[in-house]
């Protein structure tokens, strides 16, 4: 079955991205699986063109670190891959206004950009044609992008109902715990790449110190009840999702063997550390080799395209292209 995800290059990589979405990436992965850094989406921030560089480096690099293997799957860049921005426009003239001006997304990025981009609205078309042109049947994604995958789903549609059976209509996968991390000092919204503050997020390549800090500094509560509780404890909540997205059990059996929150911050410090030791160590060596990236990225880039051109120019075929 094939299986298509990608992440935005913006922001240091953290543990949201990795429960949230890579982790399930690793565990699905196969010769069916595009695992994608959407670069060309990161354009809709204000992002300076050596940061972008860099950090789509860095992307590929922490990706590898996470357990993709580009000899089981195929990992690429976006912008390396022509058919993308083709099929992008192709969408663009069957999606509608009203349904990417109602994407929650859309309406809470644009109102922190003042004159925001044109691309910040028409992104999730973009989103859509590199979901469909690897006719991918199910697309692991976290909990936020679900809406962009229901429109992805509504433009496929109406698409083949406009011009034959072009597109696979795909559905989600959710992970079953860690689906959406959230800030570690404002449990209410999740934790982001771009918004977190320092001490709200924790970064893929955190030192021991760092990751002991950030949990030990966490907002919970004062009641001091150790419970798996969203709606009265949403931070200590957090902790405990976050410790069942790394040890697999689940929340509530975790908040049983806990009567205070000092052991349960101790215990999960440990835990994130020594989780994220061998990705840290495996990504330090990654980065020093940037020609054994580059041919990795290559590689994937020509395989990548040699499934996507196909579905492209069946689409374009189906709107009247010469």
């Amino acid at each position: 079955m094939r299986v298509f995800s990608g992440i935005q290059p913006s922001g240091a990589m953290h543990i949201g991205n990795y429960l949230g979405a890579i982790k399930q990436w690793v565990k699905v992965q196969g010769p069916e699986s595009f695992y994608c850094v959407v670069d060309l989406h990161a354009l809709t921030l204000q992002i300076e063109p050596g940061e972008l560089r860099e950090q789509t480096t860095d992307y590929v690099a922490s990706l590898l670190a996470s357990g993709l293997d580009p000899d089981v799957c195929t990992l690429f860049v976006q912008s390396h891959v022509a058919s993308h921005a083709q099929m992008s426009w192709l969408l663009e003239c069957v999606a509608t206004y009203g349904e990417l001006s109602r994407m929650t997304q859309f309406k809470e990025k644009s109102s922190r950009q003042e004159g925001h981009r044109v691309g910040l609205l028409t992104y999730p078309v973009l989103m859509a044609s590199d979901i469909l042109l690897y006719e991918t049947a199910e697309v692991p994604v976290g909990d936020d992008q679900r809406q962009h995958l229901e429109v992805t789903r509504e433009i496929a549609t109406r698409f083949n109902n406009r011009y034959g059976e072009t597109f696979v209509i795909p559905k989600a996968v959710l992970p079953p715990s860690g689906a959406r991390v959230m800030d570690l000092q404002e449990p209410s919204r999740k934790m982001s790449k771009s918004v977190s503050s320092p001490l709200g997020k924790i970064l893929l390549t955190d030192e021991p110190a760092e990751i002991e800090k950030k949990i030990k500094k966490a907002v919970t509560d004062t009641d001091g009840e150790v419970r798996f509780d969203w709606e009265q404890k949403p931070g200590l909540s957090n902790l405990l999702e976050i410790y069942s997205g790394f040890s697999g059990e689940s929340p509530e059996s975790i908040a049983a063997r806990y009567e205070r929150y000092g052991d349960l911050k101790s215990d999960l410090a440990i835990l994130v550390v020594e989780s994220l030791r061998a990705i840290t160590e495996r990504y330090h060596e990654l980065r020093r080799d940037p020609a054994g990236l580059d041919a990795i990225v290559s590689l994937g880039s020509q395989k990548a395209s040699a499934v996507a051109e196909p579905v492209y120019l069946r689409a374009a075929k189906a709107m009247g292209l010469f």
